[in-house]
């Protein structure tokens, strides 16, 4: 099946991509990733878990992509608006579609390009990308494929909102599973369960932590420790609606909470406002993160407070002290500020939201200061 746009959203994504590859001399672009191949297809399987199966798409400088992938996702690439789908049976380690392959880049009749960037990477094996290499006249995309992402269509951000929309649901009904002595590995399998009924097609991501003061990391597995009161909770979600990411966050108290922990609540909340109302065209990414920092109080060393996000959790540029990339009408990202609360034990809040062409417009429904209380 295809991810569910109409055929003129995928039409002119390829037809933004023939323009820059036009630009960089390239006769072709190929690409061999999950959400590169879904870019200009939509299509739309869990199949990508299997790593026993390369998928191919070829993107020439006219014309409709050019799948090159696995006999068995034949029938569901002829479901997608690809005409030109080439086969074969696979596995088959002798030579698993790298001859058709090469064959199908040679028509491309000019360098083929390929992204070797930051967060890119090419999903062959590498003996077999050799082959390739050796075979066809590769070379880099310049930056085409990430800068053609960046900038997400209206109906890409209305489908990121749609996920964002679902988590927030799944967010009000936390105090159905969570409360003292519940174990935080329950309350994360709770809240995958809440997010799926709710409407998520499934959940990729989910992190978070907890503590009477906050919590040590945010990327951490649940343990089976049991919620104490006076403890903070934050989940931190990646939901999939239809293919594309929510990335959001909530701190919540259990039956009360600590002044340390309202006064860091409330400094969260004000650096994300701050974030938002920086976020317009023009800013730059490292903007956002001064304005967020020096609410929170970190200095130059201190890590990103927000990233690009849609088809995969985090893309694109990152809120750092460092990263100059100027915002543009259509980019969707975080915001991610973190606050210290006590001696190694920290806060973190994170909304998304788009890039508009006169600020920005929220895709999460914004938390309120105070850190909401579950009894």
């Amino acid at each position: 099946m295809s991810d569910g746009f109409p055929d003129a959203e995928y039409a002119a994504r390829v037809a933004r991509a023939q323009d820059s590859l036009e630009k960089i001399g390239a006769g072709a672009l190929f690409l061999t990733t999950e959400a590169d191949i879904r870019y200009f297809t939509g299509f739309l399987t869990r199949f990508w878990e299997s790593p026993s199966r390369p998928w191919y798409l070829v993107v020439p400088l006219s014309g409709k992509p050019i799948a090159v992938i696995p006999s068995i996702g034949e029938a569901l690439m002829a479901s997608t608006w690809i005409e030109d789908i080439r086969t074969w049976s696979a596995p088959r380690p002798e030579d698993d579609g790298v001859s058709l392959l090469i064959d199908t880049l040679r028509e491309a009749g000019g360098p083929v390009a390929v992204p070797m960037g930051y967060e890119t990477h090419v999903r062959m094996p590498l003996a077999d990308f050799e082959r390739v290499r050796a075979g066809a006249d590769i070379m880099p995309d310049q930056g085409v494929m990430a800068g053609l992402r960046a900038i997400k269509s209206p109906a890409e951000i209305a489908r990121i909102g749609q996920t964002c929309a679902l988590a927030g649901r799944a967010f009000d009904r936390m105090g159905e599973i969570a409360r003292p002595g519940v174990a935080l590995s329950d309350v994360f399998r709770g809240f995958q369960r809440l997010l799926l009924e709710e409407g998520a097609d499934w959940v990729p991501y989910l992190a978070g932590g907890m503590g009477p003061l906050g919590y040590r990391d945010v990327i951490s597995p649940a343990p089976d420790t049991p919620l104490q009161t006076g403890d903070v909770i934050m989940l931190d979600t990646g939901a999939i609606r239809a293919g594309y990411f929510c990335d959001f966050d909530r701190n919540f108290a259990i039956e009360r909470s600590d002044k340390r922990v309202i006064d860091a609540h409330h400094k969260l909340i004000e650096a994300t406002a701050a974030g938002f109302e920086a976020a317009r065209p023009g800013a730059a990414a490292r903007d956002l993160w001064r304005v967020m920092s020096d609410i929170v109080g970190h200095g130059d060393g201190a890590g990103r407070m927000g990233h690009g996000l849609g088809m995969q959790l985090t893309e694109g540029l990152s809120l750092t002290p460092d990263d100059e990339t100027p915002l543009e009408a259509g980019m969707v990202i975080t915001l991610e500020p973190y606050i210290a609360t006590a001696d190694g034990q920290l806060m973190v809040h994170e909304e998304n939201i788009a890039i508009t062409d006169d600020g920005a417009t929220a895709l999460t429904r914004f938390s309120a200061p105070e850190i909401q209380i579950l009894s």
